[in-house]
């Protein structure tokens, strides 16, 4: 459990871990690393850009195929989309919520 006082104070990282992926997560990780709070979304925010980087290179490879590439690459891009929206909209609920598909792995991160 995180501490009020943490919870206010790590909103605005954790919003940054979330916004800015992966220099959100350097943000974080240097400035605020004892805020156990903004450090939960920091590391969501990390796994976030790494399945970002994932899509990319699933999309480079279904633009080869027509029509099923360009429905595919707009449902993957929609779906990012609604995950990052819930990670920013959570960062500020001040509860620790997983981010759907994001949050497991993100609580596997030893950092």
């Amino acid at each position: 459990m995180v501490s009020t006082k943490q919870v206010e104070d790590g909103k605005i990282y954790a919003f940054l871990g979330i916004f800015l992926m992966v220099v959100g997560f350097l943000i974080v990780f240097l400035t605020k690393k004892e805020n156990k709070y903004a450090m939960f979304y920091a590391k969501q925010g990390l796994i976030l850009f790494i399945v970002v980087v994932l899509v990319q290179v699933t999309i480079a490879i279904l633009r080869i195929v027509p029509f099923i590439g360009d429905v595919v690459t707009t449902i993957l891009w929609i779906g990012l989309t609604i995950l990052w929206l819930i990670g920013l909209i959570y960062s500020l609920s001040g509860e620790q919520k997983d981010i759907p598909l994001v949050g497991e792995y993100a609580r596997k991160l030893n950092l």
